[in-house]
């Protein structure tokens, strides 16, 4: 374990709390962390803009922040749910973002994210769901998107129709919800509506799916794609589906009785060092526990506490997960994870709390290699 690096903390620079952390690593070893800074009381309706923070040096400093997306820019309101994705061929790095979670922007660097082009939107694919689903609210990622092995980018979303209830008055609602995803087979140009994969009140090993949201992808080794997807279900855990492709003939594999779901966002891996003798480890980080001390008095939308977030790893494409280390034993909510070309990872997320659960006082990075995690 390397020395933590706290890399935005709330109540500085002029914004309430940062909060949904991304991170990835470019083709020439770039480290770009991204993050939410949120004005008001830090809601997810609040106003919303996107910084990112790099570092030339693999994480032991980093420049100063960059604003990438003001909200500003399309009038008030949030503006978020950024998931990068780094063509390990070509150097470029794709960007998506949601404007309130109704509108869907793409934009691209050529300089490990020093600039941007112009944003363009993409809502018409979106718009293409609206024949099987009547969404009002939609949202990418959060999270890293990934580049299979033929090329094909995909990034995991899921869809509200506004029906339930939401903090702050006069907004949709985030719930019910469902899941599916978009692609794209041009290197993040163009972009393609998948199917669905789940949906609220789905019927899965006799339990009832309520409201899989946010959800987090991998390729296995049969470059079949992996997701590993948020819910809050009685059985808190995670679910998981399997698709050929990451866009069609999704199949259920259900919920993995070794990852604790206390409804919060996770991150997934595969590690960038090929094995002999079987598949690339995959690691997953979430808070693992259940427990309920911190959820203030009356609140019941927290159904767990956020916190001991602790990296699980896989030797056998997310069959098992024999191996588990704690990351950050306190509060600790959101994470994304990437890794160096020298096979370090890195995690970035949220951790300590100001004043209550998704106050979050700091967006923190750390730094890992396997030895410390089957240490």
């Amino acid at each position: 374990m390397y020395k933590n690096i706290d890399l935005f903390e709330a109540r500085k620079d002029g914004y309430h709390v940062y909060r949904i952390p991304g991170i990835i690593v470019t083709k020439n070893n770039v480290i770009v962390a991204s993050t939410e800074a949120r004005n008001n009381r830090g809601g997810d309706w609040d106003p919303i803009d996107v910084f990112i923070r790099r570092s030339f040096d693999q994480g032991d400093t980093f420049q100063e922040r960059q604003l990438i997306v003001d909200h500003k820019k399309y009038g008030e309101g949030p503006a978020g749910n950024f998931v990068l994705i780094p063509n390990m061929r070509t150097g470029r790095v794709i960007a998506l973002y949601c404007y309130k979670y109704s509108r869907v922007f793409t934009m691209f660097s050529d300089d490990d994210c020093g600039t941007f082009s112009e944003p363009v939107e993409i809502t018409d694919t979106f718009n293409q769901f609206h024949q099987d689903y009547d969404w009002k609210v939609c949202a990418t990622g959060p999270g890293h998107g990934i580049q299979l092995e033929n090329g094909r980018m995909i990034v995991p979303v899921w869809l509200s129709d506004g029906s339930g209830s939401e903090f702050g008055k006069g907004n949709l609602g985030h719930r019910p919800s469902i899941v599916t995803s978009i692609h794209s087979d041009d290197n993040g140009m163009t972009w393609n509506r998948g199917d669905i994969v789940c949906r609220h009140n789905d019927k899965i090993e006799q339990q009832t799916l309520i409201n899989p949201s946010e959800t987090i992808a991998v390729q296995l080794s049969d470059s079949s794609v992996m997701f590993n997807i948020r819910s809050e279900s009685e059985i808190n855990r995670r679910l998981i589906a399997i698709s050929p492709d990451g866009a069609t003939n999704w199949k259920i594999k259900g919920f993995d009785n070794s990852l604790l779901e206390p409804v919060c966002m996770a991150s997934i891996l595969k590690s960038n060092q090929k094995k002999i003798d079987g598949p690339q480890e995959i690691i997953f980080i979430n808070p693992d526990t259940l427990e309920n001390d911190m959820r203030p008095e009356g609140n019941n939308f927290f159904l767990h506490d956020r916190k001991r977030l602790t990296a699980k790893c896989s030797q056998d494409n997310g069959e098992t997960w024999p191996i588990s280390k704690i990351i950050e034993p306190g509060p600790a909510g959101y994470s994304d994870l990437a890794q160096l070309a020298s096979g370090e990872f890195l995690c970035l997320y949220e951790c300590e709390i100001i004043d209550r659960i998704c106050d979050d006082k700091y967006i923190r990075l750390t730094k890992f290699d396997s030895e410390w995690l089957q240490s």
